[in-house]
């Protein structure tokens, strides 16, 4: 198995190495994306069709990169990211408002972050599903913090007597099952709605399960 190549100290062209490979690391992430989620897919893209697109040598993939997976490992990292920091960056407008338009400004604000690049769904809600076990386990992590995330804005409903007392992890984790089913057969076209029609049926699926009146 081809292992990650130490990549060459000193400055070269004007840049340090850090610089040089944070550079090489957001080109391969740009080609990832655009293989991934708008070209032929993860299972169908090539290494040397990847640098191709990235501009950069095998060789330099590897001293970023183990494999292909690992770069799509990265990605699906970067792309929930940018959906938790869209619903984080709301969180100071909407804290002191009612629970309904509190969680309805959560739910758009992460389909929005969602799907504010059309790559980032596809990676995050197809091109990842049976990749095989380490990126499954990756997935998993990546949703336990979902998890988190949305059992303490319940336990915040709850304790403002918005939603009754109940195991709301259990909930997250349901509520989350149901996103990645929903956002999935959005991305590959078996469901024929609008980003808000979307952000409407997850909205009423977690105002009822948290019985929080409209």
């Amino acid at each position: 198995m081809a292992g990650r190549i130490t990549p060459a100290q000193g400055r070269y062209g004007g840049k340090d190495a850090a610089e040089r490979r944070a550079e090489r690391r957001a080109r391969f992430r740009e080609a990832g994306l655009e293989c991934f989620g708008a070209g032929p897919g993860y299972r169908a893209t090539r290494l040397g069709d990847l640098c191709k697109a990235a501009g950069l040598s095998t060789r330099q993939f590897y001293e970023e990169y183990r494999t292909l997976e690992d770069l799509l490992a990265d990605l699906h990292l970067y792309v929930n990211e940018v959906a938790q920091q869209a619903v984080l960056d709301v969180l100071p407008d909407v804290r002191d408002l009612p629970a309904v338009e509190r969680i309805t400004a959560y739910v758009r604000a992460y389909v929005r972050g969602a799907t504010c690049d059309m790559r980032h769904a596809r990676i995050a809600y197809v091109e990842i599903v049976g990749v095989g076990p380490r990126m499954d386990r990756r997935r998993l992590q990546r949703r336990a913090v979902w998890i988190e995330m949305m059992s303490r804005m319940a336990g915040e409903a709850v304790e403002r007597g918005e939603a009754p007392p109940g195991d709301y992890r259990i909930t997250a984790a349901a509520l989350i099952g149901a996103v990645n089913g929903l956002m999935h057969d959005w991305a590959v076209g078996w469901v024929d709605a609008t980003l808000e029609e979307i952000a409407g049926e997850l909205l009423q699926i977690v105002l009822g399960r948290y019985k929080i009146a409209t």
